[in-house]
C-alpha cells in the first residue's frame, strides 16, 4: 500500500465533499491530527477505519486501499449501449448506459450478456385504448419466471419488473418499429428482440 497515494486520495475525496479535516475526524470519532497524518502520507488508517472512511467519502473500498480512482470513458449518449445488471442475491435490477463499476449486496456485478439462443417467449402485442399491451407466454413460477422486460428506443427506456405468479404483461403508450425489447428470464438469461420482428 502506497500511503502517500492513499493520503492524496483521502484529501481529494474530502475536498470534493467540502469537508474539513475536523468534520471528517468527528464522523470517524478520531482526532483531526490523525486525518492530517493520513493526508500527508505519514500513516494509514487501521483496518477498522477503512469501511467507515469508504462510506463517508463515497469511494469504493478497493480503490481507496489502492489510492486511486479509475475513471470510466465518457458516456457518449447512445442508449443502445445500455447494460443490465442483476444481483443474484436480492434480484435488484441496475442499468447503465456506459461502462460502470456496479456492486450490490457486497458483490461486484458484471453486465448481463445477451443470450444468442433466445428462447421463444410467445410475445404478443395488441393495441388497447391508444396504448400497446405486451404480454408473454412464459412460466411465472418461483423457480422459473421473467424478472423484467425493458423497451429501449433512441434516448429513453421503459423498464417493467415482474414477480413470480404475476401475469407477465405491461402497457406501453408508444411503440416504435426500430426499438428493442430486452427480456430477462431467471433461468434463460437476457434476450433481445426487435419490435419490427415482433409485429
Amino acid at each position: 500500500m502506497d500511503v502517500e497515494k492513499v493520503g492524496t486520495l483521502i484529501f481529494q475525496l474530502r475536498k470534493e465533499r467540502n469537508m474539513t479535516q475536523k468534520e471528517l475526524a468527528d464522523k470517524l470519532n478520531i482526532s483531526n491530527k490523525t486525518i492530517s497524518k493520513w493526508e500527508c502520507g505519514k500513516g494509514a488508517p487501521d483496518s477498522s477505519m477503512w469501511q467507515p472512511l469508504s462510506n463517508i467519502l463515497g469511494a469504493d473500498l478497493l480503490n481507496l486501499l489502492q489510492g486511486k480512482l479509475e475513471s470510466n470513458p465518457k458516456d457518449i449518449g447512445k442508449i443502445d449501449r445500455i447494460k443490465f445488471y442483476v444481483c443474484k442475491s436480492c434480484k435488484n435490477i441496475l442499468i447503465s448506459t456506459g461502462d460502470a463499476s456496479i456492486s450490490c449486496c457486497g458483490r461486484n456485478l458484471k453486465p448481463l450478456s445477451i443470450n444468442s439462443k433466445s428462447e421463444e417467449l410467445g410475445i404478443n402485442i395488441a393495441e388497447y385504448d391508444q396504448a400497446n399491451y405486451i404480454s408473454f407466454e412464459h412460466s411465472m413460477t418461483k423457480e422459473d419466471y421473467l424478472l423484467f422486460a425493458c423497451y429501449v428506443y433512441e434516448d429513453r427506456f421503459f423498464l417493467n419488473r415482474f414477480y413470480p405468479e404475476q401475469t407477465p404483461a405491461f402497457y406501453l403508450p408508444d411503440l416504435k418499429l426500430n426499438a428493442s425489447l430486452y427480456v430477462h428470464s431467471i433461468n434463460e438469461g437476457l434476450s433481445r428482440y426487435s419490435i419490427k420482428d415482433l409485429l
